[in-house]
């Protein structure tokens, strides 16, 4: 059987491109094909000649000069490296050494015992310069714990220091110092004496324990002492600071002092042969102490010209009797020590011992201060 006509022939196209049934297959909307139309095929990029072509062999010399290069700079950063390695350790080792030498000498360790001064100095120079006040609350600080290192020391040889009365009558003369007229922290000072003594006889009354009628009142006379040495001594420097500019004359002294120490220190470490007082310090020598002289009166006469507007010779003096003061004290605290039978006054500031250790010089220094405050007032430039 033959199939059936389904009239797909008339819907096939003939060879002109238009249907058997004559519709044409193009029309306003969609136009017919041309051909013409179609852009031509651009041309392929040119082949490059063929000597300008790398050259294999070229291309793997200069990768491995490359490589040559790069492990030559690399050896060279690694020697370098090496080289720097091996003088920072060679230097530590040095220093660790001269470090251990100081120690063994001194018995400080010189590392903690500069930055912990350049942390202490940091502080006590910022309190002056930028607002004198913060200086009360750091001298106050400094002497409660500066009382109660003594009172702890006094009490290991054998006398009976009262701790708290000690610390509460030295706050309010510390702070008369300051906040009060000078006359009147003058009869704080004796009301301070007067109660902490009484508070003495009264304890040793109720214990009862049968302790001599010397040891009473040399108790009673330490006892005085630890207010007129710390606190009293503390509310100078703050009498001071009171006064107009007297920021700057506090800087000043303190500043002597240290250098002071300093350079007796280092005169002491370099050159120091003859004992000054072998009985009381025998640490401290003669080439030390001229080491503190040079170095009070080239800070005092510097300080005095640049921070206090005094004459040269104004600085020298107040250089001089800073070094007598500190010297002074250093030595009594010095025998203080010895008599007691300790190194130092405590052990919280590694490298310097306790508070006390480094206050004995610059505590007596404020007499000197204050009185010369008054007697070269004269003299200040305007």
């Amino acid at each position: 059987m033959m199939p059936r006509d389904t009239g797909d022939d008339e819907s096939r196209p003939d060879s002109a491109g238009a249907p058997a049934s004559g519709i044409p297959l193009s029309d306003a909307a969609f136009p017919g094909f041309d051909a013409t139309a179609v852009p031509p095929r651009p041309p392929l990029p040119a082949e490059p000649p063929a000597g300008d072509a790398l050259n294999t062999a070229d291309h793997h010399a200069l990768r491995e000069q490359w490589r040559a290069a790069r492990d030559e700079i690399g050896s060279q950063v690694a020697q370098a490296r090496g080289g720097i390695e091996y003088r920072v350790s060679h230097a530590k080792d040095h220093f660790e050494q001269a470090n251990q030498r100081i120690k063994q000498r001194t018995g400080r360790d010189l590392i903690v015992a500069i930055l912990i001064g350049i942390v202490f100095g940091a502080v006590l120079v910022s309190s002056l310069i930028f607002f004198k006040w913060l200086f009360v609350p750091i001298a106050l600080a400094a002497a409660l714990l500066g009382i109660y290192e003594l009172g702890r020391a006094l009490r290991t040889g054998g006398r009976r220091i009262d701790i708290a009365p000690q610390l509460v009558t030295g706050a309010v003369v510390v702070l008369a110092g300051y906040f009060a007229q000078m006359w009147l922290s003058w009869v704080v000072l004796l009301v301070a004496v007067s109660f902490v003594a009484v508070w003495r006889m009264v304890a040793q009354m109720i214990a009862a324990d049968g302790r001599t009628y010397g040891d009473v009142l040399a108790d009673v006379v330490v006892g005085a002492f630890v207010q007129v040495y710390v606190p009293f001594l503390t509310s100078l420097a703050l009498m001071l600071l009171s006064r107009e500019n007297g920021q700057w004359w506090v800087l000043s002294f303190i500043a002597i002092a240290v250098m002071a120490d300093t350079c007796a220190y280092a005169a002491g470490l370099a050159f120091g042969k003859h004992p000054m007082a072998p009985r009381i310090s025998p640490k401290k020598t003669w080439e030390g102490f001229v080491g503190a002289v040079a170095g009070s009166l080239a800070a005092g006469a510097l300080l005095a010209v640049f921070l206090l507007q005094l004459p040269w010779w104004c600085g020298l003096i107040l250089g001089a009797g800073v070094l007598a003061s500190a010297t002074l004290g250093d030595l009594g605290e010095s025998m203080l020590k010895r008599d007691l039978g300790i190194k130092d006054m405590s052990s919280w500031l590694p490298g310097h011992g306790g508070l006390l250790d480094r206050l004995d010089s610059i505590l007596p220094s404020t007499v000197p201060a204050l009185a010369l405050s008054f007697l070269l007032a004269p003299w200040m430039v305007a």
